[in-house]
């Protein structure tokens, strides 16, 4: 019995030994499967990979905190390359999702090199995609996939015509997903809801006029601000966004708390519902399609849209009503911001998505579309001086938080415009800010929770500090305790007195005498490109002799005429269904 139990013990454990070999690899005839591990934008990405006869059979993601939108094309795009090449090291990265695809390629190569196997030598192979028909038509073609070309393609659709959208990325979305989406409209739901009174459309043009230095045409800042609460509603009620039912911002330069918040303070809330609305509409989405050229005939009217897809290849798609252009400004295009303002050069990073380059503005300009205000290109105040990204946890400055400067002095009003927060911290020593506020303030704004993953890369980055004193806050950063302190006890005297003598905070400071204090570092950075394309009521693209070039739409960001010298903050989503909506719903005519 005892050499029965031995011999069956030996067994078991020649066993292990063989399933131990087929997991490290083996002679690569069997399946094994390995887990691995890379660092993406967001934290940990973890795949398992399935390999047999030397070559990787899948990829499976199992845990990974990046953007939904960004980084369904690197688990499918990235994923199909590297299974045909069978190659993980040579496989380019997914434009607009770089730190996520390297992320993604750390995973499979950790688990190749856990796995044991030796992989098949293959000759690299493009991704398998489906031929596009070289001529298709449409009756609607919408170039860009951010708010404003979901607005005009749904109106369209809605419309009983038959629309598509272009996009030169690989993920849908632009800047509308990568932002904060919180929309400005007066009157609305939350206002009633908190008992905040006195707000209208008037007061929100009074403001919006005002905030660009009463340069935006006034025929167009009053569309924008009488149909920004029916905007707000069509996304709640038709869309179906979720908005949060019981807070607003209060952006700087606006008279009263207007914007609401969509769930998850992100844009990722507008594209994802946006994406469903579409798929139920049978709106085609074309990824990895560049627009290249406006199509027009002998009599200059627009015919369509000449396009390249991902294999190079030539596609053109005739529109029989026109073209809606909604491909954004021109932030992320160096070499475009110093055409027209010589002082946003390579100095300036941006919070823009990669894509927001100006195509859309160039292809009308060489049909005979007018441009305006391009000179005037805004940025953002407080931003992660690592990345150029804007920083949403510092949002908690709509509820109260200060900015100091490197001597632990205020320096400007925290809610005022845009520009002018932005030229006072470049006017700071080392051209930064810190950004100062309280655990009272977090109750208040929630943003390090909301935000978790940009909180922790920017402790990471050593941008960030929580700390339980404001000495230990300021020793981080090396400010003046003494300094910090004497600026903190002003503010809570403001605050109790319902006065800022020093910079009248609009709002009102808020008393930071109890820790925990959250303190940053932050940079402006190039964010939104005023100028662009002349556009009039009905949102067609006008010609340089004010003639409205025939079956030619345009909307958002790359329209010049709204926001004058500056835009408000809250006011980009705003006009990009505003007008997204009217040039689908003209185009349909």
């Amino acid at each position: 019995m005892k050499k029965g139990r031995k011999w069956l013990i030996l067994l078991v454990v020649l066993a292990l030994f063989a399933s131990l070999a087929t997991a490290c690899g083996g002679d690569g005839k069997e399946e094994v499967k390995a887990t691995g591990v890379g660092n993406g934008k967001h934290g940990d990405i973890k795949v398992e990979v399935t390999f047999k006869d030397g070559d990787i059979k899948n990829i499976e993601v199992l845990n990974h905190k990046e953007n939904e939108e960004l980084a369904d094309p690197v688990f499918s795009q990235m994923k199909d390359n590297i299974i045909a090449s069978n190659n993980v090291d040579d496989v380019d990265v997914v434009s607009g999702s770089s730190a996520t695809s390297k992320g993604y390629k750390e995973a499979v190569q950790d688990a190749v090199k856990k796995s044991g196997v030796k992989l098949n030598a293959k000759t690299k192979e493009a991704i398998k995609t489906e031929k596009e028909e070289p001529k298709q038509t449409y009756d609607v073609v919408v170039v860009g996939s951010g708010g404003a070309g979901f607005s005009a393609a749904i109106e369209a659709a809605q419309a009983g015509k038959k629309a598509v959208i272009l996009e030169k990325m690989p993920a849908v979305g632009g800047n509308t997903l990568i932002s904060g989406a919180e929309m400005n409209a007066p009157n609305n739901w939350v206002q009633k809801n908190l008992g905040i009174t006195g707000d209208s459309a008037d007061l929100m043009y009074e403001d919006t006029l005002k905030g660009g230095d009463n340069k935006g045409q006034p025929e167009m800042v009053r569309i924008l601000a009488d149909q920004a609460l029916p905007s707000a509603e069509w996304l709640r009620d038709e869309i179906k966004v979720e908005f949060l039912e019981d807070e607003l911002f209060q952006f700087g330069g606006h008279s009263k708390k207007r914007a609401l918040i969509p769930k998850g303070h992100t844009g990722e809330e507008l594209i994802k519902k946006f994406k469903l609305k579409a798929a139920d509409l049978d709106i085609p989405i074309k990824t990895n399609m560049k627009a290249e050229k406006i199509l027009t005939d002998d009599s200059g009217k627009v015919t369509g849209i000449e396009a390249t897809d991902i294999n190079g290849d030539t596609i053109t798609f005739n529109a029989n009503n026109g073209v809606v252009l909604a491909t954004g400004g021109f932030g992320s295009n160096v070499e475009m911001r110093k055409k027209y303002n010589s002082e946003m050069d390579e100095r300036y990073m941006t919070t823009d998505a990669a894509g927001t380059t100006g195509d859309g503005i160039v292809m009308a300009e060489a049909i005979g579309g007018a441009l305006t205000n391009m000179e005037n290109i805004q940025t953002y105040p407080v931003c992660d001086p690592e990345t150029g990204v804007i920083s949403l946890v510092a949002d908690s400055r709509f509820n109260g938080a200060i900015l100091v400067n490197q001597e632990g002095n205020r320096f400007v009003e925290e809610l005022e415009r845009r520009d002018v927060i932005s030229k006072a911290i470049l006017a700071q020593p080392g051209g930064y800010t810190y950004q100062l506020w309280n655990g009272d303030i977090e109750k208040i704004s929630n943003t390090t929770k909301v935000h978790k993953d940009e909180y922790e890369q920017l402790k990471k980055e050593k941008m960030l500090v929580k700390a339980d004193t404001l000495e230990e806050a300021a020793k981080f950063f090396d400010v003046d305790p003494k300094a910090l302190k004497q600026t903190v006890d002003k503010v809570n005297q403001y605050a109790k007195d319902g006065k800022d003598p020093d910079f009248d905070h609009r709002a009102g400071l808020v008393d930071m005498s109890k820790g925990p204090y959250y303190m940053m570092k932050a940079v402006p950075s190039v964010h939104h490109t005023m100028g662009g394309l002349v556009i009039n009521e009905q949102a067609q693209v006008m010609n340089t002799d004010n003639q409205p070039i025939e079956n030619l739409y345009a909307a958002g960001e790359l329209t010049g005429v709204i926001h004058g010298t500056n835009r408000l903050g809250g006011n980009a989503i705003s006009d990009i269904i505003t007008f997204g909506r009217i040039a689908g719903q003209e185009v349909s005519k």
